[in-house]
């Protein structure tokens, strides 16, 4: 029989990745390696890719001129992106950026800062899907390092979520929680948000330091997915690129008829 031939080919799996590039230089500031994560983020063939501690625009000491450091990696591979400036410092601005192979409908850069404290950010993205498929609402998270700050922060994402995403809609939210107590899943529950790593493993991917990851400090969660799976990346050459280790998934969007 040859009934396979009038069969509906299954769409391909949306591949993430997420990484927290400090800023574009090396563990403990020794190295600008911008030009090599570049290669390395663009060798991974990601539709999304979420990045933190991205600089908009200003140049760091030692560092070339080279422009906003996620229009710089995205060149030429992700048309659309979109960058939320989180904070500003001796003239150098930082923040989250996505960069993906879907259209960038629209983006928000959501303040939960707490006053007196290093300024975050959640960068929202809704990004259409082809052949009038639901839109894809997406999030880059990078929260603060002490576990209060963290729990003001959560709690802000959640209302974010509750307000700017519609029940149904599909959701990834990614990025650097610094959460390594593991305490973001309970207050994230009620969003209705899964962490890819933990579903799959039953624990949460270990993320940093780079060079020996010890501390599940980076996360990728989702909502109203198909299916998801985490993938393994290999070591190097992550570990002398930055202060963290990237993670990665593969997200089955659910279709339409």
């Amino acid at each position: 029989m040859l009934s396979t031939m009038h069969e509906q080919r299954s769409p391909r799996p949306l591949r993430v990745l997420t990484l927290n590039i400090h800023r574009g230089f090396n563990a403990f500031n020794r190295r600008f390696v911008l030009h090599e994560l570049r290669d390395a983020v663009r060798a991974e063939g990601s539709d999304l890719v979420f990045l933190q501690e991205v600089g908009g625009g200003s140049v760091p000491a030692g560092a070339a001129d080279i422009g906003a450091h996620y229009e710089f990696l995205a060149d030429e591979i992700w048309h659309d992106r979109a960058y939320g400036r989180n904070a500003v410092a001796e003239g150098q601005d930082h923040g989250n950026a996505v960069l993906s192979r879907l259209p960038v409908l629209r983006s928000y850069n959501h303040d939960v800062s707490l006053p007196g404290v290093e300024p975050r950010g959640v960068l929202h993205c809704v990004l259409a899907r082809p052949a009038r498929q639901p839109e894809l609402h997406v999030m880059c998270v990078h929260l603060g390092l002490s576990e209060a700050h963290r729990s003001h922060q959560l709690a802000r994402l959640c209302e974010v979520i509750r307000h700017s995403v519609p029940a149904d809609a599909t959701l990834v939210v990614a990025g650097d929680f610094n959460d390594w107590r593991a305490r973001a899943d309970s207050l994230l529950a009620p969003c209705g948000l899964i962490e890819v790593f933990r579903q799959a493993h039953g624990r949460h991917a270990r993320s940093f330091p780079a060079r020996m990851p010890l501390l599940p400090l980076d996360r990728i969660y989702v909502r109203g997915t198909a299916a998801h799976r985490p993938l393994r990346l290999p070591r190097q050459p992550w570990a002398r690129l930055s202060d963290h280790a990237p993670l990665a998934a593969e997200i089955d969007l659910p279709e339409l008829p």
